[in-house]
């Protein structure tokens, strides 16, 4: 019988071994699950390790295994149609301006007006918001970008901002090109900034005093700091 040998002084057959081949397989595959598995076991370890010593507070700086988790996490949120995909909007005036604004009243809240993160938002978030000028940050692709703020990343704080709509791509891409331009901007671009950026309603009340100080209305004068007075 093909594929059959008998057995040593008996009478029925019994079939052949596996080739090597099939072993040799078989035990590459065993051998990367066993690692995989290790390896989650590990950064599994470490992560309840961290929490169990350091708790959840926001305020610590996240540790290497969550700055590993998060960095994957950040990869995977990428599909692979769009790593390598090119800004489709050509860098005009008119869409930097556009971008401009929708990056003060949307995204400097967090990220700041200079991109550098250093915000009460950004110093808050866990992870901490990335200073985009950073090569961290430039060094993506145009698609990951569009990506990351079309879609967002889940467990940060970065929300999807997309609504699935031609109109937001569009406006996804522009702030693309607006975030190459953050460790280039000049200080007529931080000007722009800062007067587009959403205020507080103190800060708010506080123009308006000064504006009407200027007018000539004292009695609505901002109060000026001890520091800021003069001797008569």
């Amino acid at each position: 019988m093909k594929g059959y040998r008998r057995r040593p002084n008996k009478g029925m057959p019994f079939r052949g071994s596996p080739g090597p081949g099939k072993v040799s397989g078989a035990g590459a595959i065993i051998r990367t699950l066993l690692w995989l598995v290790a390896i989650a076991c590990v950064v599994g370890g470490a992560l309840v390790y961290s929490v169990a010593r350091r708790g959840l507070s926001a305020h610590d700086e996240p540790s290497w295994p969550e700055r590993t988790l998060a960095g994957a996490m950040r990869r995977l949120a990428v599909p692979r149609a769009l790593r390598t995909q090119q800004n489709p909007l050509e860098p005009t005036e008119a869409v930097l301006e556009e971008a401009l604004a929708h990056y003060a009243d949307d995204c400097a809240v967090c990220h700041a007006n200079d991109g550098s993160g250093n915000t009460a938002m950004g110093r808050g978030l866990y992870p901490r918001v990335p200073d985009m000028r950073a090569a961290a940050t430039q060094s993506l692709s145009d698609g990951e970008l569009f990506s990351i703020i079309e879609h967002g990343i889940r467990l940060t704080g970065m929300p999807a901002w997309g609504t699935g709509t031609p109109e937001s791509e569009r406006q996804s891409w522009s702030l693309v090109h607006f975030i190459r331009r953050l460790p280039t901007l000049s200080p007529g671009d931080l000007t722009r900034l800062e007067e587009l950026s959403p205020r507080t309603p103190a800060e708010l009340r506080e123009r308006e005093a000064i504006r009407r100080f200027l007018e000539g209305d004292p009695g609505d004068s901002p109060a000026v700091p001890p520091s800021q007075r003069q001797e008569d």
